[in-house]
Formats: C-alpha cells, structure tokens, sequence
C-alpha cells in the first residue's frame, strides 16, 4: 500500500511539474514581439569574465499594418504559350439572348455577364447529364444570390428562388441548344 501511494505521490508530482514547465514554455511565447532588443549575455554563479558579445542578426518583417498599406502588385502578361484563354472568350449570340432574357426578367447580370453564362453552362449541362431538378435549383439559387450580391442587390431566400426559376427557364429557352 505504501509503494502505490508513492507512485501515486510522484505521478502527481511528475504532472504538476510537466504542467508548470508547459505554461512557463506557452507564456514566455505569447507576445508579439520578434525582434531581439539587446544582445543576451551569459551569467553565472562565479565570478568569471563576462561572455563575449555577439551579434545576431534579425532580418526584417512586415507588419500587418505595412501589409496593409503595401501597394497593389501589378498584373503580368500571360507568358505566351500558356495553357488556356488569356482572355474571357466573346459571348456568342445564344449567350446575348440569355443574357438579354435575364434583363427581361427583372435580374441585373454582374459585370460582363460571365457569372450567368457560367451559370447557364451548369444548367445545361446539369440537364444533359439528368440531374436532379431540385438539385439543379438549389445550386442556381445560390448562384442567383451570389450575383445579386456582386451587383450590390439583397435577396431573400424566396427571391432569389423565384430568380433561379429566371436563369433556369432562360436558360433552356435560349442558351441550351
């Protein structure tokens, strides 16, 4: 019974000691700072000669304040040869139609309309492959909210579901073919 009660004894005060050097070691890392402001010197007990200095060098940061304010990087060309379009392709006339469609239903199509022409790719291809219609909706209707809020416009749920009838309709109407 006495030799349990030790191991016990020095479990506990194995762990105690483990757990005062883990939150001496994690608060001694809690600060910001990353820059060394004075050259550290060795000290002892007796009464030796001081430790020669030496230098360490901390190459410098940034801030998240001067990355804040750091300015833009500016665009490169497309090497030539790279793979893919280096430009959006044109849209074609049954892409007009649709977009011209979505107008007419009352949807304000962001920026050069390449959110809906994606959007009208998905619909067709969803029909070609046999989706489910509610699936297809659902998907459509988040995209109806996602351009609407590009364009700076707010839906509700019930709106942007009666937006997605308009994509979807318009759609199979004019751009499925």
């Amino acid at each position: 019974m006495l030799v349990s009660t030790r191991n016990s004894l020095a479990r506990a005060l194995t762990v105690g000691a483990l757990v005062a050097v883990t939150g001496g070691l994690l608060a001694g890392c809690g600060s910001d700072d990353s820059t060394a402001s004075s050259t550290p010197t060795l000290t002892t007990g007796s009464k030796s000669a001081p430790a020669p200095e030496t230098s360490i060098e901390v190459p410098p940061y940034t801030t998240p304040a001067v990355a804040a304010t750091a300015p833009p990087e500016t665009p490169e060309a497309v090497p030539s040869g790279f793979p893919g379009p280096t430009e959006a392709p044109a849209i074609d006339d049954r892409g007009k139609a649709y977009l011209e469609a979505l107008k007419k239903g009352g949807i304000a199509v962001a920026d050069n309309g390449d959110i809906a022409i994606v959007t009208a790719n998905y619909i067709c291809g969803a029909k070609v492959s046999g989706a489910n219609s509610e699936e297809v909706t659902a998907y459509v209707t988040g995209m109806a909210g996602a351009e609407a809020s590009i364009t700076g416009a707010t839906m509700t749920p019930e709106q942007a579901a009666e937006a997605a009838k308009v994509y979807i309709d318009a759609a199979n109407a004019h751009y499925c073919k």
